[in-house]
């Protein structure tokens, strides 16, 4: 069964996947999609066009801007923000405000099960990859490849991780082996 705060405000051409969750404050926009058994925390932007897969949960004070996909199973933390315009300005060079007109939407991705920690920033035009994590307060620039941890500002690669979260151990053939379940990973710039 869906869940909509009473304080929610959730345009009516937006769509709720059914069993999904939208607690205090939550605002989505026109046009936006949440799939089905989502938890949307409170206070969380979700921008017009948006969209976002089933199962995946957004803490609280989450800002999700327009140009952004969000695949299945994906974890967003809270006060987490993804960007979409790599020139921000208010004016234009004449002094006349900036209109819809004036800038370019910079698309964003989060594939299949990546998990973005609190705090972290995300640039426009950037993917990131299948069971991916960004720890908490990065910055990230660039693209984040499959199974890569990044941190930093600007984030950079600081290892690999498995689909459980735990951090990959190198096995010394160029894999990897996560120390909880075994699982064994061997990046494609080592293939």
């Amino acid at each position: 069964m869906t869940f909509i705060h009473p304080t929610a405000v959730v345009h009516p051409t937006a769509h709720i996947g059914a069993g999904t969750s939208l607690w205090i404050n939550v605002q989505v926009r026109e046009g936006a999609t949440i799939g089905e058994n989502c938890i949307i925390g409170k206070d969380t932007y979700i921008d017009s066009g948006v969209s976002i897969g089933s199962n995946v949960k957004i803490q609280n004070n989450a800002l999700l801007y327009h140009g952004l996909t969000v695949e299945d199973g994906v974890f967003i933390g809270p006060r987490a923000c993804f960007t979409n315009d790599d020139y921000p300005r208010a004016i234009n060079p004449d002094g006349s405000l900036k209109g819809n007109e004036d800038w370019v939407v910079g698309r964003s991705v989060v594939r299949y099960g990546a998990s973005v920690g609190a705090g972290a920033v995300v640039l426009p035009g950037v993917t990131i990859g299948c069971w991916a994590l960004v720890a908490a307060g990065a910055v990230v620039t660039g693209d984040v490849p499959e199974h890569t941890l990044v941190l930093g500002a600007p984030a950079r690669r600081a290892g690999y991780v498995c689909a459980c979260a735990r951090r990959l151990r190198p096995v010394g053939d160029g894999s990897f082996r996560c120390p909880h379940c075994g699982w064994v990973y061997r990046p494609q710039e080592a293939a």
